[in-house]
């Protein structure tokens, strides 16, 4: 019985710590580089790829907030609350819900002062690299003087999963700023 139970918190323990060392996805900066970029367009991918990895990737809203808080930030999507404040704080909620959510950045394309990602979302580690699985989203960011200033996306539910999630939570109008 004695080595039952110690098997038994043993393996709760191990799950525990599996739990916890979620592998967080990280953004291949390097392969999706472009040499045509100029200075400030690398810049300015270089702030973004920062910026998604740490709030998408590693789920790190206080050092989001510390680092790119400012009330300059205009949400395009209308389903997400407006400023940095109101995206962190969506956020902070979703993953506790899905503390497995990951951003797979596919391609990146900077233009000026636009940086636009294209990327796979997953909302659990076994989905990722699954392109059966999560969102195919496009999300252009506007940067300007070194800050995010704008944010617009497109977002297309894979599953089914994915869509009917897409369905029920795409009503709530959550900011009074365009989609364009």
């Amino acid at each position: 019985m004695f080595k039952a139970i110690t098997f038994l918190l043993f393996a709760l323990m191990s799950m525990g710590s599996l739990a916890q060392g979620i592998d967080k996805p990280s953004i291949d900066f390097k392969s999706l580089q472009k040499s045509n970029w100029t200075k400030q367009e690398l810049e300015n991918a270089l702030l973004i790829k920062d910026f998604v990895q740490s709030l998408m990737n590693n789920h790190d809203f206080d050092y989001v907030l510390a680092q790119y808080n400012n009330s300059a930030y205009k949400q395009h999507n209308r389903n997400l609350p407006d400023k940095m404040t109101g995206l962190v704080g969506f956020l902070k909620d979703f993953v506790e819900d899905y503390p497995e959510y990951s951003y797979d950045v596919k391609r990146i394309l900077v233009d000026g002062d636009f940086v636009i990602f294209h990327s796979h979302a997953t909302l659990y580690e076994d989905d990722r690299g699954n392109d059966q699985k999560g969102m195919n989203i496009i999300d252009t960011w506007r940067v300007e003087n070194g800050r995010i200033v704008e944010h617009w996306d497109s977002i297309q539910a894979l599953d089914g999963f994915m869509r009917f999630y897409s369905l029920i939570s795409g009503g709530t109008i959550r900011n009074d700023n365009s989609v364009f």
